[in-house]
């Protein structure tokens, strides 16, 4: 059975909060559960637009899609959203170039766990050992892949936060799709860049493995990001999808 828990933090440096998560562990429509963590961008308050529009229109869009496949529904639900915040974008000259990161996930009661993500947010398995499962959607992480740049340079440039995809900068937008077959020790963790740039992956999974409980290891998570600088906003959902108390 399904436990998830959820968490934002503005972080230490930022004045105000341009992450926005959504958990269901309910049905939404077709779709068993639904998951999502959005990154805003742009001016003040456009970035807080973009990524509160981007979930609530995927959450609406998902809960009216007539579909039965759950990658089908996502992929509409999420370009609904890019045309939405693109649509606002143009309409609202204070709002232009606004967009926003989004990861999105649903778990079938099968034991699959479908995921799809634009920008650099990002989702983990964590079992005994911590993995990436979406690939960043970045300028660093595309000199990585040509091999340009080695991954522990990437941590360290200043422009690592340039993201080649998000929702609402075009006028389509392009999503990578993953699916994972889950095992019963699984945790997952979905979060903004404001927790990786903070952590190492390592450091991620100690503490996931050092608490007990779902609110204890979210928490502790984004209190650990703020204490290595907090230079951006947090997001944090984890969700154990085989919860022997939930």
């Amino acid at each position: 059975m399904l436990k998830t828990f959820s968490i934002t933090d503005i972080g230490q440096r930022r004045n105000l909060n341009q992450d926005y998560t959504f958990t269901s562990e309910r049905p939404v429509g077709n779709l068993p559960n639904l998951f999502i963590v959005a990154d805003g961008m742009g001016g003040h308050k456009a970035g807080d637009y973009a990524s509160k529009c981007t979930v609530e229109t995927i959450v609406e869009t998902a809960r009216e899609c007539k579909a039965e496949n759950p990658e089908t529904i996502i992929q509409e639900a999420v370009e609904a959203a890019n045309r939405k915040v693109y649509d606002t974008s143009l309409a609202n000259e204070d709002m232009n170039g606004m967009g926003s990161t989004v990861v999105v996930a649903t778990c079938r009661p099968d034991g699959e766990l479908i995921v799809a993500n634009v920008g650099d947010s990002r989702l983990y398995l964590i079992g005994h050992k911590i993995e990436q499962i979406t690939r960043d959607h970045s300028l660093v992480e595309e000199m990585v892949r040509c091999g340009s740049l080695t991954r522990e340079d990437a941590r360290n440039r200043k422009d690592k936060n340039i993201i080649t995809r998000a929702i609402g900068v075009s006028e389509t937008v392009e999503m990578d799709f993953f699916h994972v077959r889950l095992q019963e020790e699984d945790m997952i963790l979905m979060c903004s860049d404001g927790l990786t740039n903070m952590l190492e992956d390592t450091e991620i999974k100690m503490i996931v493995d050092s608490r007990n409980d779902i609110v204890g290891k979210a928490q502790e998570l984004v209190n650990a990001a703020n204490r290595n600088g907090g230079k951006d906003n947090i997001a944090v959902v984890l969700i154990e999808p085989f919860a022997k108390n939930a």
